[in-house]
């Protein structure tokens, strides 16, 4: 049941990457975005894994994470608002810590990140 769920979640994210357009469409003055991550499990202090995830004006504007959990549903980490936000205020980098919101169990899941922005030199 759950992998059935997580497949149409899969499709579904597919389809979301797609409908959200390129970054260079939604952000033409951005050349990059660069998003680290270390993930950690409720009551595990060490990092499980380290993530980096690149955007050039090519990729997609889509900022929703997957939940790392095989048995999360529902899940993910969202960056879109931090990502809006530090653009709106054309900040360079950021960092701070989101919470999956899955449904199996609360908390299950954390990350950190820290968030890069390059801006385009000629639209200063």
């Amino acid at each position: 049941m759950i992998s059935e769920q997580k497949n149409t979640e899969r499709s579904e994210r597919r389809q979301q990457k797609i409908d959200a357009g390129l970054l260079s469409a939604r952000y033409p003055y951005i050349t990059s975005i660069v998003i680290t991550m270390d993930y950690y499990q409720k009551g595990a202090g060490q990092v499980l894994m380290k993530r980096m995830v690149n955007f050039f004006p090519g990729s997609p504007a889509y900022f929703l994470m997957e939940c790392m959990r095989n048995d999360c549903t529902k899940g993910g980490f969202d960056l879109e608002p931090v990502i809006a936000t530090m653009v709106k205020d054309r900040l360079e980098s950021g960092d701070g810590e989101l919470t999956c919101p899955g449904n199996n169990a609360s908390g299950h899941a954390r990350i950190s990140y820290k968030v890069a922005i390059q801006y385009n030199d000629t639209d200063q």
